[in-house]
């Protein structure tokens, strides 16, 4: 499990495709002083596994769903990406449950910067993730955890404060740039439950006194 709070920027020093796939060598310095095989790291939200490092960089295989799903299928040599590792135990919760489970992406419609050095952006998100967005609720861009300023259908509006347009992706993001999108867990699972209850009251029930 993630928090959304970005540790470093990492770059990415190159992309071997394989197949359908690819293998990601991203440098690196912060989150490698714990790294073992097997480990996890989120790039830009998305929750990959170290399958080699050394003290500068780390390597991680994308399968075909996770270019598919994210916005790593459009990294070059030289992109910065958002790296964090997961919360230890006993850490602080600093941001909301983020499992690196990328759930789509987004596209940047509007920045607006503001006079206390803040920007306002603008995603458009396809519809079925925006019907998990809640105004204030809080959402994962590209991995950051971020408070959701307004929502409609189809786009929603979140406010950066200057730290994190200066240490995230976000302070180079431009109009039209992808970003992965994670909406928030539990309305996923309270949708799901839901479903469950009303197809659970509309079957027949039987009794034991009921001929066959």
């Amino acid at each position: 499990m993630f928090t959304g709070i970005i540790e470093e920027l990492g770059r990415v020093r190159s992309i071997d495709p394989h197949g359908d796939g690819a293998s990601i060598t991203i440098e690196a310095g912060t989150v490698l002083s714990d790294a073992t095989i097997g480990a996890s790291i989120a790039v830009n939200g998305c929750c990959l596994t170290v399958t080699e490092f050394s003290a500068d960089h780390w390597v991680a295989d994308a399968v075909p769903e996770t270019l598919d799903r994210t916005n790593l299928g459009l990294l070059v040599s030289g992109d910065r990406v958002n790296l964090e590792r997961p919360l230890a135990v006993g850490g602080r919760y600093g941001g909301h449950v983020v499992q690196g489970h990328v759930d789509g992406v987004g596209t940047v419609v509007n920045i607006v910067e503001l006079g206390d050095g803040s920007r306002r952006f603008t995603f458009a998100v396809p519809p079925e993730l925006a019907r998990y967005v809640v105004e204030k609720g809080s959402i994962a861009l590209d991995g950051i955890s971020l408070t959701v300023a307004s929502v409609d259908a189809t786009r929603l509006d979140v406010a950066v404060i200057p730290h994190t347009w200066a240490v995230t992706t976000l302070g180079q993001r431009q109009v039209g740039d992808t970003v992965n999108v994670e909406t928030d867990i539990l309305g996923k699972y309270v949708e799901r439950l839901l479903h469950a209850g009303v197809t659970d009251r509309s079957r027949p029930t039987t009794t034991g006194d009921q001929a066959p």
